[in-house]
C-alpha cells in the first residue's frame, strides 16, 4: 500500500498559487472581518440546508461549505479573478471608484420635509447629529473641519469603524463625504437639499455607496440578520422628517414600523 505523504513540505508542493512571483502570503485575499462573517454564514447555511433534507437544501449546504472554505483559507476565487485583495489594503485614500462599481452597493432614498433647506442642512452638517438620523451609526466624532471618525453597528454585534472626509460642501445645498484608507467598510455618500415645488418644503435625498464586508453575499447575510442599509436609511429619513417637522425625538420604543407616515412618502 502506498503511503500518503501529508508532511508540511508535501502540502506546500501542492498548494495552489496565483503567481510564482507573488509572495506566498498574498494568496490570502480576504480580510479578517470578511472571513469571520463568511465562516458564521457558512455554518448557518450548512446546518439549515442539511436540515431541509431536500435538493435546494443540499445546494444551500454546498454554498455554506464554500463559505466555510473561504473563511478557513482566506482566499476568494472571485476576488482573484477581479484582482481584488481586501486582506492587504494599500490605498491610504480608500477604495478606488472602480471598486465601488465592481462590488459596491448603491442606496438612494429621498423624503420631502416641510422645512427650509438651510435648517435641514445645518442639522445634518453637525455630524454628531447623524446617529440620531441613521440608526446603524453608533457615533460620529469630528476630528477637524473636514475629517471625522465613524463607528457603525454591524451584524452579530460587530462594530465597524472608519475615518471619513468631506469632499464637497455647498452650504444649504449639498454635503458629500467618503471613507479614508483602512476603513472596516469602504463607503461614500452625499445628501442634497432641494426646494420642493409649490413651496412644499425641501426634498432631502441621500445617496450612499458602500462595499459590504463579505462582498455582495455579505449584503444578503446582513439582510437575513436584519441589517438592510436601504431600509435603515429610509427609516432614518422618516425619523428626520418627524423630528424636523414636529420636534419629536426619533424613537422605536413601543412604536410599530409602518410603510407610510401619512405624508405619502414611502
Amino acid at each position: 500500500m502506498t503511503r500518503l505523504d501529508i508532511s508540511p513540505q508535501a502540502m506546500r508542493d501542492v498548494e495552489p498559487t496565483i503567481d510564482d512571483d507573488r509572495p506566498a502570503e498574498s494568496y490570502v485575499n480576504v480580510s479578517e472581518n470578511e472571513r469571520m462573517i463568511s465562516g458564521l454564514a457558512g455554518a448557518a447555511l450548512t446546518i439549515f440546508g442539511i436540515s431541509r433534507r431536500s435538493i435546494p437544501g443540499l445546494l444551500l449546504a454546498g454554498l455554506g461549505g464554500s463559505l466555510i472554505y473561504r473563511a478557513a483559507s482566506g482566499h476568494c476565487h472571485a476576488y482573484e479573478a477581479l484582482g481584488i485583495d481586501t486582506a492587504h489594503p494599500h490605498d491610504a485614500d480608500g477604495a478606488a471608484p472602480e471598486e465601488y462599481f465592481q462590488r459596491g452597493i448603491h442606496v438612494v432614498q429621498a423624503f420631502t420635509i416641510n422645512r427650509l433647506p438651510d435648517e435641514l442642512y445645518q442639522y445634518w452638517r453637525k455630524l454628531e447629529n447623524l446617529p440620531s438620523i441613521l440608526s446603524y451609526l453608533e457615533s460620529v466624532s469630528v476630528i477637524d473641519e473636514k475629517r471625522s471618525h465613524w463607528v457603525a453597528k454591524g451584524p452579530l454585534d460587530m462594530k465597524w469603524e472608519w475615518d471619513a472626509e468631506i469632499i464637497n460642501d455647498e452650504p444649504n445645498r449639498l454635503i458629500a463625504w467618503r471613507s479614508l484608507g483602512n476603513a472596516d467598510v469602504d463607503n461614500a455618500g452625499s445628501v442634497t437639499f432641494t426646494e420642493a415645488p409649490a413651496g412644499r418644503g425641501t426634498e432631502v435625498k441621500v445617496v450612499i455607496d458602500y462595499i459590504p464586508t463579505g462582498g455582495r453575499f455579505g449584503q444578503i447575510i446582513a439582510k437575513v440578520l436584519g441589517r438592510d442599509p436601504a431600509a435603515e436609511v429610509r427609516e432614518g429619513l422618516r425619523d428626520f422628517k418627524r423630528f424636523m417637522e414636529t420636534g419629536e425625538k426619533p424613537t422605536i420604543s413601543g412604536q410599530p414600523r409602518g410603510t407610510c407616515d401619512g405624508s405619502g412618502e414611502q
